[in-house]
């Protein structure tokens, strides 16, 4: 027996959304599965135009579903053959505010015909893909994102494989390997070979423990070399817990890890410079203790006495240069040289470095082989300066070449250049040495037989100064052993500048002057009573005070011609000192000396404001004191 459908019941329980219209496209059916997307009843929407009951949304741009849709019933009318429109953004009315709910679809316009082959209806199927729509849209503003992030940020963004057998870049900077463009790596592609193990262990810790993988490692460069990177990775999982991939990100760390090792270097260097500071300081406290109890014993002969001055004078200059040397490079390094610079003929600057540096040379037994161009060797400089660095190039020769070695200084003249050439046989350098030498705290390798000490500065110093003339300074050796050559360059001026050089001033430790009355004035009671001692052996009347009030009261009592103050006093330093003597008309005229034992620039120019005529830096030259003396009001 025939079963007998029905039709109606059939069409409103499809799941697909229908709607049923005639040739005038008048709705004329419409299933549960429509209204249902469309949140209309069957009663608003029977009998009506298509376009009736569901009007377009007048106020989106966007919303061009009508005249799609439009286009799509004609060309079925006028083709007889269905029409898909894959894409259709159509809104829904929601409420009687005129408000509107936006949707897409994806819908089906198929004719239907009756037994003559006419025309009667167009079963119109609409699929609704909103929300497929809405999630790719929020997955492409997702992917937009990422990329902005991926392209913000300095990282390279990569996906790993479960077990980390290869990666892959998603952003296409190519940090790892210096390119342009997305790649895919195995590990041993970035990663050098002696840090492969360390690497694998790490990953497979985080493997093991689906844990988060963090770690600072060097990766490979094109060029052969190597950077550092800080890589970050994330692992993802399926439901029941398995690695599907990993993502992560690479820091390049680089910068930060190379300024690391050179602050590495540099504090070992310091260290290791402190130390022969140290070593350096205490070498003449030994003598200098030694000839200070000697003299407490009192028994002493005249000969005797006379060489255990000549002992502590030798140890005290010889402290002096060191720290002189120390506060060199500080005033180079920082810019407080300031270069009188004139015409100067690097022959006699060569000549005056070369006495300078002989009774080190000669002390070691070692040859000096100078050899100096016939014609004048013109440059723009500061001559005690380039003198300086020209010695210095020379003591370092004397102190890294053994006893009877050989030197040789040559002077040649170029075009545009002079270049001074200091050359030895002495222990030479390695590569990294050479590399290093003119920087500061960057020490050759010492030995504890080492004559004359030093504490590695002469070298920065050299560069320091050389640079400062707008010249350059060399270092080079065949390696240890071999011997070592410093070369200085320096801009040369026209042979036809002239060149004068001031006459030397000679001074002598006895004055030619009178009888002085002279205070000194200094908190240190050792340091003021050998001053005061030393002043009386030149046949002056000394006065000697330990606080700057007392000393105040004694001037205006003693009313000295000379007064030699300490600038740290406690209370009242002598820079005030100073200036209350100076408004004191019974001391307005006294000749005032600072004895200090700062010697920086602005030292020097707070003393002169304060009304000092002369800025001593102890311990003091008793030669220049002495010329000081000399010249003074009687």
């Amino acid at each position: 027996m025939p079963i007998s459908l029905d039709f109606e019941a059939i069409f409103s329980a499809t799941a697909s959304a229908y709607l049923i219209l005639d040739p005038d496209l008048a709705i004329v059916g419409v299933n549960d599965a429509y209204l249902r997307s469309t949140g209309r009843s069957r009663d608003s929407v029977i009998g009506r135009h298509v376009f009736d009951a569901f009007p377009g949304n007048p106020d989106d741009p966007e919303a061009d579903g009508v005249g799609k849709l439009h286009r799509s019933f004609r060309q079925v009318l006028r083709s007889g053959a269905a029409d898909r429109i894959d894409f259709l953004k159509y809104d829904i009315p929601c409420g009687d505010d005129g408000r509107f709910e936006v949707r897409y679809w994806s819908p089906i316009n198929t004719p239907v015909f009756d037994g003559a082959g006419k025309l009667t209806h167009i079963i119109h199927q609409a699929e609704d893909i909103t929300s497929r729509v809405v999630s790719e849209a929020a997955l492409r503003e997702s992917e937009r994102r990422f990329r902005a992030l991926t392209n913000a940020t300095g990282d390279v963004i990569y996906r790993m494989s479960p077990t980390w057998s290869h990666m892959h870049e998603l952003d296409g900077r190519g940090f790892l390997k210096d390119t342009d463009s997305l790649g895919e790596y195995h590990i041993e592609d970035y990663v050098p070979a002696e840090d492969l193990e360390t690497v694998r262990q790490a990953i497979n810790r985080a493997i093991r423990d689906k844990a988060i993988f963090e770690m600072e490692h060097r990766v490979l460069r094109a060029d052969g070399g190597y950077g550092w990177t800080f890589s970050r990775a994330v692992p993802i999982l399926e439901e029941d817990g398995v690695i599907r991939e990993w993502v992560g990100s690479a820091s390049d760390i680089s910068a930060r890890k190379h300024a690391e090792e050179k602050l590495t270097d540099a504090n070992r260097r310091k260290d290791e410079f402190l130390a022969m500071l140290a070593h350096e300081l205490r070498n003449p406290l030994a003598p200098i203790s030694a000839a200070a109890q000697l003299l407490q014993i009192g028994s002493l002969d005249e000969e005797r006495i006379r060489t255990t001055s000549q002992i502590i004078r030798r140890q005290v200059t010889h402290m002096s240069n060191l720290v002189e040397d120390l506060l060199d490079v500080s005033r180079v390094t920082t810019g407080l040289v300031q270069l009188e610079k004139a015409p100067v003929d690097m022959r006699q600057v060569v000549a005056d470095a070369v006495e300078q540096a002989a009774p080190l040379i000669q002390s070691r037994a070692q040859r000096l082989e100078v050899d100096l161009p016939p014609q004048q060797a013109i440059v723009a400089g500061d001559e005690k300066r380039l003198v300086q660095a020209i010695a210095n190039l020379l003591n370092n020769a004397a102190k890294f070449t053994p006893e009877g070695g050989a030197i040789r200084l040559s002077a040649e003249v170029l075009a545009a250049q002079i270049r001074v050439d200091v050359s030895d046989n002495g222990v030479g350098m390695s590569a990294d040495t050479a590399r290093h030498a003119f920087e500061l705290f960057a020490q050759a390798e010492r030995s504890s037989d080492r004559a004359a000490g030093g504490l590695g500065l002469g070298l920065a110093l050299v560069r320091s100064l050389v640079e400062l003339h707008g010249g350059s300074a060399t270092s080079h050796s065949e390696g240890i052993g071999k011997g070592s050559r410093f070369t200085v360059s320096l801009p040369r001026l026209p042979d036809a500048v002239s060149v004068e050089r001031a006459a030397g001033s000679g001074e002598s430790l006895a004055g030619d002057g009178g009888r002085l009355r002279i205070l000194v004035v200094d908190d240190n009671v050792d340091a003021a009573q050998t001053l005061a001692m030393l002043l009386e052996a030149l046949g002056h009347e000394k006065l000697v005070e330990h606080d700057a009030l007392d000393a105040r009261a004694r001037a205006g009592e003693a009313l000295p011609q000379v007064c030699l103050l300490d600038i740290g006093l406690p209370g009242m330093d002598g820079l005030e000192l100073a200036g209350r003597l100076r408004a004191a008309p019974v001391t307005a005229g006294a000749l005032l000396v600072a004895v200090t034992g700062y010697g920086q620039d602005a030292e020097r120019e707070r003393s002169a404001n304060a009304g000092f005529d002369h800025h001593l830096v102890k311990p003091v030259d008793m030669r220049q004191l002495a010329a000081i003396l000399a010249a003074a009001p009687t």
